[in-house]
This record gives C-alpha cells, sequence and structure tokens, in this order.
C-alpha cells in the first residue's frame, strides 16, 4: 500500500511516499480502504513541526472510505460500509476528558495518508449515505467543530442571528447549519468574490471587514441594535473584541480558532456586564459526529470542496491550503 510519512524535522519536503505492507485487522478493529482525506489548519501545525510529532508519522487527522475488513467481536460494521473517521476515536459521548482526548490521529497516533488503515471500530462512524468518500472526509475536523460550537454548546434555534467570521471551512459549516436551523446568518469576508460566494450559499448580510473596520459594530446595527445571539469566533486575539459587539446580551461565542495568535487582551468587563458566554470548543465526540450526520442527511446538506489532489502530491496540496485562496476544503483522493 501507498502511504505518506512525516520525516523529522518536518516541513513540507519531508513528506515522504512510501510503500508498505497493508496491516491486519485485530480483534475490535476495522480495516479500512481510504479513498480520500482532507486538510485542517492544524495539520499544518504538525506537518511544520510546530507541534510534537514522532518521526514517520503518518499525517492527517481526517480519512474516509470504505470497511474493507472486519476483526472479531465487531457487529456495528460490515465489509463494504462507508465510513468517516472522528477526531478522538476515544471521546465516544459526554464531555471531554484528559483520558478521552487520547490518540489523536496524525498527531499521537498515525493518521489518515495511507490507502488503508487499521483502527478500533469505534474510530469510524458511518458516512452520510448521498456523500461521495472525498464529501465525507470533509466531516471529520471542521463539520464537527462548527456542530458542537453551534448546535451542542450554543443551542441555536429559530430566528436566531448568528455571526460567521470569514470563509474558512469552520464558518462554510457553520453558515449552513445555522441556516438549516431557521437561523439568521451575516458573514464576514476581506474578498468581495468570496462574499459572492457566501451569499450564494445563504448569507443574507455580508460584511467586507477591510472596508468597514469596526465590523462587529456593524453586525450589531443590523439587528436594530439587539445584537447578534451567536458568533463562530475562529480569529481569536485580533477578533474577539469586535466579536464581543457585536453580540447581544447573553450572547454566545463558540471560540474554535487561532488565526490571529495565541494571546491577546479581552475587555473583561464587557463580557460580564453583558453576560456573554464564551464556549471553547476543541471538535467534538463520537455522538456529535453521529448527530450531525444525521441533521447533515435530513437537511441534504453538501459540504464545500475547493479543489481535490491525490496522494502524491500532497505538498502541493498543502501550499495551496497555505495560500489562503482557497473557498471550502482542500482534499486529497487516494
Amino acid at each position: 500500500m501507498r502511504l505518506v510519512r512525516l520525516r523529522a524535522p518536518g516541513g513540507l519536503d519531508n513528506l515522504k511516499l512510501v510503500e508498505e505492507d497493508p496491516p491486519e485487522p485485530r480483534s475490535g478493529e476495522l480495516l479500512v480502504r481510504i479513498r480520500a482525506c482532507s486538510l485542517n489548519y492544524r495539520d499544518v501545525f504538525m506537518v511544520h513541526g510546530q507541534a510534537p510529532c514522532a518521526d514517520g508519522r503518518v499525517p492527517l487527522s481526517d480519512g474516509a472510505g470504505e470497511v474493507f475488513a472486519v476483526g472479531h467481536d465487531v457487529d456495528a460494521f460490515k465489509v463494504g460500509d462507508a465510513v468517516v473517521s472522528t477526531f478522538y476515536p476515544d471521546w465516544l459521548g459526554g464531555e471531554m476528558t484528559p483520558a478521552n482526548r487520547r490518540g489523536i490521529p496524525g498527531e499521537s497516533v498515525d493518521g489518515y495518508a495511507s490507502q488503508y488503515v487499521c483502527m478500533p471500530a469505534h474510530a469510524f462512524t458511518k458516512a452520510p449515505a448521498a456523500y461521495t468518500h472525498t464529501e465525507a472526509a470533509t466531516l471529520t475536523c471542521t463539520g464537527v467543530t462548527a456542530w458542537r460550537g453551534l448546535v451542542v454548546c450554543g443551542q441555536v434555534k429559530p430566528g436566531d442571528t448568528v455571526l460567521v467570521l470569514g470563509t474558512g471551512s469552520v464558518s462554510l459549516f457553520a453558515l449552513q447549519f445555522a441556516k438549516a436551523a431557521g437561523a439568521r446568518v451575516i458573514a464576514t469576508s476581506s474578498s468581495e468574490e468570496k462574499l459572492e460566494k457566501l451569499k450564494h450559499l445563504g448569507a443574507d448580510t455580508v460584511i467586507n471587514y477591510k472596508a468597514v473596520q469596526d465590523w462587529g459594530q456593524k453586525a450589531k446595527d443590523v439587528t436594530d441594535g439587539r445584537g447578534v445571539d451567536h458568533v463562530i469566533e475562529v480569529g481569536g486575539p485580533a477578533t474577539l473584541a469586535q466579536s464581543i459587539t457585536a453580540c447581544r446580551t447573553g450572547g454566545h461565542i463558540a471560540l474554535i480558532g487561532v488565526l490571529t495568535g495565541f494571546v491577546g487582551e479581552v475587555a473583561i468587563p464587557a463580557l460580564f456586564s453583558n453576560q456573554i458566554r464564551i464556549s471553547g470548543i476543541s471538535i467534538g465526540s463520537r455522538a456529535d459526529q453521529e448527530d450531525m450526520i444525521r441533521a447533515i442527511t435530513v437537511n441534504h446538506l453538501k459540504p464545500v470542496i475547493d479543489r481535490r489532489f491525490p496522494l502524491q502530491e500532497i505538498g502541493a496540496a498543502f501550499r495551496h491550503y497555505e495560500s489562503k485562496k482557497h473557498f471550502g476544503k482542500v482534499c486529497l483522493e487516494l
């Protein structure tokens, strides 16, 4: 089988395509023929050696394909089932604990940039029935993150107003989930071309944050001064103050990303005086993923895919992702 291993000290030139024998499933495991993977912001950190990663690690946390073989004591899956990976294989449901956040594919264990992968059966869920493998591969990280931030922790409901920042895949999934829930969506971007695409996806109002520097106040003004109910906050330090400004009294901010850095000042009085709730979101559980897939199926939602690359062009895929010119997921097809 073909797979990619990341050699120390990391970097795109150290992503090596190699040939190895396929593994065999043990009791409780599935052997999955991986057909597609997708790239995420955290994968960039791993590949460039900015996060701890063992020499020779197989990268990528998101993979989808079909069950090729089933180990003993596996009843929930059969050969031929279309499946998609989970981000935290041991976080089956409930709240996250130190114990169930272990074993992250592409980080502490080998990931999915491989034609065949053996993992415990609970490391996968069934894929949406109407999805291609490439579409399914977009769900694990960004889809579940948007779902948990908006639905599980945010409890979005019809009539709410949701502010999504930028055109990253979490924001695009959140836009679609918000519209499916009957919410109004305000979306931001610095690109007029991308703003048009956001409107095509269903955004009710778009704001160019370069043209409107006080975009948080603008978002609040759009709601007749009430403020938005939810913010999908992917920027971090440079955008959080604006997100707080945009919120209504008692609003919710799903803090998901650190695109603008790791440390910043927060206006504490603005938070407690307006009773704004901030939820730190780190993907979600297997149960969250299953709930999301049911919602996707009922609402006939489809992910936004920007470009597809073959496995041997994984370096080019990362370069395209890092260019920030994409709109939607960047995927690998095996």
